[in-house]
């Protein structure tokens, strides 16, 4: 059990935890949030997603490389086009978690509760 639990990466002590704290810091932008959640929907472009955002194309793209670095997103050449999309599922996650939980902060029912709301 000792060996489970200190290869275990949700322990209190896991190596990750520090490397977590990053990934919530790079989530800490509103504008990467939005990129997400655009991103859920699969792979777009630097322009349509900053038509999306509401930011322009240079800081989309800065916020793009920032993310990439951190490896939320990848990219795909496409002829002269490069289209970013997430690079697995866990950061939609994270955002999809964070957006939750500020609907209970609100109080009341939080949509994500109510019959036949899904999560994606």
């Amino acid at each position: 059990m000792n060996a489970y639990k200190r290869s275990c990466s949700l322990d209190v002590d896991s190596q990750y935890v520090e490397l977590a704290v990053e990934v919530f810091a790079m989530l800490a932008d509103a504008t990467r949030v939005r990129i997400i959640l655009a991103l859920r929907g699969g792979e777009m472009a630097v322009g349509a997603l900053a038509d999306v955002v509401g930011k322009s194309p240079a800081a989309v793209s800065q916020h793009l490389a920032k993310m990439r670095l951190a490896r939320m997103v990848s990219t795909r050449q496409d002829g002269t086009k490069v289209l970013y999309r997430l690079e697995n599922e866990h950061a939609r996650q994270l955002v999809a978690d964070a957006i939750f939980q500020a609907e209970h902060a609100l109080g009341g029912q939080p949509s994500h509760h109510r019959r036949g709301t899904a999560a994606s």
